[in-house]
């Protein structure tokens, strides 16, 4: 969309960098193809095998280097975190100083990213240097901590500005705005706004483009058209990304009337809609799936002598075959032609995916055919929407076979490509074959990620052959691909669900082997499989393990530990291991999910004694324990019992369920405890939940 200001606030900066004098031009506009640049860029690549050798080479090309180019290494990381490391030790070499513009390079670097923290200590660096400060530099620091989701942080910005010394402008003033927009804070930026014409700093266009953003993100549209009436009343007129911004949303919930009056409105105020204007429109609503509207306007485009390519139509085609609208989308296509404009690659594909969603095969490989006779090759992108379309309608097989003729048709899979038939494979139950497809394609160089592996170990898992399951696992380890905790979770979880417990504790060790560290549901998991089958002096152990390697227990993990100890009648057991866990991660229903599950195994004796450790915080989830141990007093047959739990909650302010305890008031009686009774019944006549009457 067009508006660029409120989804890069960098354009705000442009004219404000225009004052500041920049040392002499050592690196033209293609900086980073600047030889030293380059040589630069390759050793830091290598930097893994650093040697002292290699860093003296790059310590003498830095002092050769002039701040642009500098700025130029800093720009030409594609980690940004690579950059700030570089950035600082290129600060602490000998007999070399940054130039206050390779500072703001990097803060700009940093900018668009979350590594708020590293632009605060650049901030704190170009103070003991003593730096000039502009308003640009805490800009950067704001969006930076604005997209780590720290809005608070980001305000204080501000502050930290002030105290600099550093007089706001309206630049610092936008990006603040932009801040609060982005954090959804609509009032606070409106409050913002007042404040700064309070001191003084008029808004410009990127303010008020910024306000329009956010009364659109909460569906206030009749406010942003009011805002943009009335800004040439503030002195600032709306500018074309005023009225697309406002478009954008329009058209996502197809209220197309609204989106002509815009229009209207624009050539009112002196904004002709332009090629650009109807290419907007055409993609924003085409990838909203409204392609009718999409071709309204693109007939409007035509009669206005405007020239939409192929890439318009070919947006629209994509929404028809979104929606499996197939012969809307051939007749777009047909008057692609008749209007020479020709259907590329992209078109076609878009069609043969549409084909393939619906179900005709067969069509979309006689598309591919025709492609070729018109001249237009298909491309990866299209054999592979081809091959979803194979898998999703349960021929994975013939997918495979045209993957293996992929060199006879000039075509060559990609890591797409295989993720589709290797899940096809999976869907449909031929797992080998989806393992063997994996072994192919980590050969080729092509990686499956963490999630795909994992789907593929449940898949092996659930079929009970878990063993093949960790043979894959370790194929993809050896191959180079990203094997997670979640995927050895998943093996160990496999070996536990057939009671293969020395298989499970077998892959753990691995993991402690190969540095992968379990986390607190591997170890939950196995802790489970060992309380089920008994071993509780060993699920002991690996609990406090895991207490020793500062995990955190969570509720599954009390939970389990508490139903297989009780499972086992380990009540003191289970007590001395919940006091260290509590250490770790306070629970505050602990003791009474011990006492409901010492009931649910008939340990009555056990859960009365626990039931001091309960009624300490006299809580909602405490009552309930106590009426599940009440109940179960009740189903044995010895009301005095829980006669006895009623009359201790009485003395801890907490009230039992007086249907229950109406319940127990007989069972009593029946005993000929008729005095017991009667004091229970009254202690709810004492707290005016029953009249007197009620006895």
């Amino acid at each position: 969309m067009a508006a660029a200001y409120c989804n890069n606030y960098h354009g705000v900066l442009s004219s404000h960098n225009e004052g500041f004098t920049k040392p002499e031009e050592g690196v033209e506009n293609g900086g980073f193809r600047h030889p030293i640049v380059k040589e630069i860029c390759r050793l830091i690549d290598r930097r893994s095998a650093w040697t002292s050798k290699l860093e003296a080479q790059l310590r003498n090309l830095l002092r050769s280097l002039k701040p642009e180019a500098v700025c130029e290494v800093l720009r030409a990381q594609a980690d940004e975190r690579v950059a700030l490391k570089f950035f600082y030790w290129a600060d602490g070499q000998w007999r070399y100083r940054h130039h206050p513009i390779v500072y703001y390079a990097m803060l700009e670097v940093l900018s668009r990213t979350k590594l708020c923290q590293g632009a605060k200590r650049v901030l704190r660096l170009m103070a003991r240097r003593k730096v000039g400060f502009r308003p640009e530099a805490f800009s950067h620091v704001m969006v930076a901590f604005s997209r780590a989701g720290d809005l608070r942080k980001a305000m204080q910005v501000l502050t930290v500005m002030q105290k600099a010394g550093v007089e706001p402008d309206v630049m610092i003033c936008n990006t603040a705005i932009y801040t609060l927009i982005k954090a959804n804070r609509l009032d606070k930026a409106l409050r913002f706004l007042n404040r700064m014409q309070l001191v003084g700093i008029i808004p410009n266009v990127n303010t008020y483009n910024c306000l329009i953003k956010g009364y659109c993100n909460v569906h206030r549209f009749e406010d942003a058209m009011e805002l943009i009436s009335e800004m040439p009343f503030k002195g600032c007129s709306p500018d074309k990304v005023s009225y697309y911004t406002v478009m954008g949303f329009l058209c996502k919930e197809k209220r197309i009337e609204q989106v002509r009056e815009l229009m209207e409105k624009m050539v009112k105020d002196n904004l002709l809609p332009d090629q650009v204007t109807y290419n907007n429109l055409i993609h924003m609503l085409s990838k909203q799936g409204h392609g009718e509207e999409a071709i309204g306007f693109l007939w409007e485009a035509e009669e206005r002598g405007f020239h939409v390519d192929k890439v318009g139509y070919s947006a629209i085609v994509h929404s028809f075959c979104e929606v499996g609208n197939i012969a809307r989308a051939k007749e777009l296509v047909n008057e692609m032609f008749s209007k020479g404009c020709i259907p590329d690659v992209v078109t076609y594909t878009a069609v043969v995916n549409g084909f393939c969603r619906i179900g005709k095969i067969d069509q979309a490989e006689k598309l591919l055919q025709q492609m070729c006779k018109r001249g237009c090759k298909p491309n990866t992108v299209s054999y592979t929407a081809l091959l979803n379309g194979l898998c999703q309608n349960g021929k994975s097989s013939e997918a495979r076979e045209m993957m293996n003729t992929s060199e006879e048709e000039w075509w060559i899979p990609n890591a797409i490509t295989y993720s589709v038939v290797m899940h096809g494979f999976r869907r449909e139950g031929k797992l080998s074959e989806a393992c063997e497809l994996v072994r192919e394609m980590t050969g080729k160089g092509f990686f499956p990620t963490p999630v795909e592996i994992n789907l593929l170990l449940q898949s092996l898992c659930q079929e009970r052959r878990v063993k093949d399951a960790r043979k894959f696992m370790q194929d993809c380890l050896n191959n180079g691909c990203a094997v997670n905790v979640v995927n050895f979770t998943s093996v160990i979880h496999g070996f536990c669900k057939i009671d293969d417990l020395d298989g499970a504790l077998s892959v753990l060790d691995d993991m402690y082997l190969i540095n992968k560290h379990p986390d607190t549901v591997t170890y939950t998991t196995v802790i489970d499989a060992l309380g089920k089958k008994g071993r509780i002096d060993e699920a002991t152990e690996l609990t406090g393990k895991m207490l020793h390697r500062g995990l955190v227990p969570t509720p599954v993990t009390y939970r389990t530990v508490i139903h297989r100890y009780c499972q086992h009648d380990r009540v003191e057991d289970l007590l001395k291991l919940l006091e260290k866990m509590l250490l770790r991660q306070a629970c505050n229903t602990v003791y009474s999910q011990v006492i409901e599950k010492l009931c649910n195994f008939g340990n009555l004796d056990a859960a009365y004694k626990l039931l001091g450790k309960v009624l300490r915080t006299a809580s909602r989830s405490d009552a309930n324990a106590c009426r599940v141990l009440m109940e179960s007093y009740c189903r044995k047959g010895i009301p005095q019992s829980a006669y006895k739990v009623a009359c201790r909650m009485f003395n801890r302010n907490l009230i039992p369920d007086l249907k229950l305890c109406d319940k127990v008031s007989k069972g009593l009686m029946s005993e000929g405890k008729t005095d017991e009774a009667d004091k229970l019944m009254l202690r709810f006549v004492d707290r005016g939940r029953i009249s007197p009457q009620y006895q």
